[in-house]
């Protein structure tokens, strides 16, 4: 009859052996990781809530419309510190499932948050009519959706409907491999996210850009994190037991990547007055671009009398009630010819001549 494992030092006598990792101090990299992990949690549910309070506070309506949008990134932030935890915990029947299943789904509904305010940012920098807030979040949890079907066709298949131990069972080299293949879509949105933030810089109401830059700059850590992590999992010379190791990092660094450069720059920006030069002149399209110049007086009752003196100081002025034509004085004769009596025919009469 084999003893029972002795609990590590740090945990209880009576601790099961899938949560060691959460308290052993031989194996540091567990706490360091729920920790910081923990901390986060704690950062995104403080945000979300400062996220409430700032909808009052917000001026802009254009920013207005992406709190919903926003909110539903912070949850997928705080589900992405969460998950850390099933990473923590050893693989078994209760967190294969889990893995496999929400580490997709939760980094679609980040990356398809990001994209949603990179296409409405897109607008908005070129000065067009922006998407409503309804339409920005349908975009965001349409994109998400996708992943959401990949993976529950993956775990259907895999598990055979009610194998939830098949994960633990694969040998880690298939285990890995399926898991990377698992994620394809994500990584597509995160390369779409990233280039598409490249066309907010094209616009030309510079406001919008630091936006864009929040979200280009956030895309590009997230790139490099997952090729990191990609590869080393990926790597067949590496010991196995980091794999946990690994992906655990790879969330916990992820997360936080969220939080300081996207979640923190934006709410900076939030309560900030609208700027007029981040919107284009409503009624532009009334104002004339190119005006003709007109010589010659017009024959106006109210600028007539203006215009004679004006004439008689110089040779151009700006004539009342008429802002966009000047008038020059070209030495014309402008007199008003007076009346005169015609001639009578009986003046000749009787040998008289008349005078004309």
């Amino acid at each position: 009859m084999a003893t029972p494992r002795a609990a590590p030092s740090g945990c209880r006598s009576d601790l099961d052996s899938r949560y060691h990792r959460l308290c052993d101090l031989a194996e540091g990299w567990g706490i360091a990781l729920e920790t910081l992990a923990a901390v986060g949690a704690v950062a995104t549910v403080a945000c979300m809530f400062a996220l409430v309070f700032l909808i009052c506070k917000v001026q802009d309506s254009n920013k207005r419309k992406m709190l919903p949008t926003q909110f539903l990134f912070l949850l997928g932030v705080l589900g992405v510190f969460g998950l850390t935890f099933a990473f923590i915990i050893k693989l078994d029947g209760a967190t294969g499932p889990t893995r496999f299943f929400l580490f997709g789904v939760l980094f679609a509904i980040c990356f398809s948050c990001l994209l949603a305010h990179a296409f409405n940012l897109i607008k908005l920098v070129r000065g067009r009519k922006p998407l409503s807030w309804l339409v920005i979040l349908s975009l965001a949890v349409g994109f998400s959706l996708v992943q959401d079907v990949i993976a529950i066709e993956y775990l259907v298949l895999t598990m055979n409907r009610t194998n939830v131990n098949v994960f633990s069972e694969l040998p880690a080299p298939r285990r890995n491999e399926d898991f990377v293949m698992l994620l394809i879509y994500v990584l597509l949105l995160m390369v779409l996210t990233f280039f598409a933030s490249f066309l907010v810089f094209c616009g030309s109401f510079s406001g919008w850009k630091r936006h864009g830059f929040h979200i280009c700059f956030t895309s590009f850590l997230s790139i490099a994190i997952w090729v990191a992590w990609i590869v080393l999992l990926l790597i067949p010379d590496i010991d196995r037991k980091w794999d946990d190791t690994i992906l655990s990092t790879a969330l916990v660094a992820n997360g936080w990547v969220f939080l300081a450069f996207y979640i923190l720059p934006e709410f900076r920006q939030l309560p900030r007055q609208r700027s007029p030069t981040d919107y284009p002149v409503e009624d532009a399209f009334c104002k004339p671009q190119l005006m003709k110049q007109s010589y010659g007086v017009e024959n106006r009752a109210y600028s007539q009398e203006e215009i004679t003196q004006g004439l008689e100081m110089g040779d151009t002025l700006y004539a009342p009630y008429s802002t966009h034509f000047q008038l020059q004085n070209h030495q014309k004769d402008f007199s008003i010819p007076r009346a005169q009596a015609p001639a009578s025919p009986y003046n000749d009469y009787e040998g008289r001549k008349g005078d004309s």
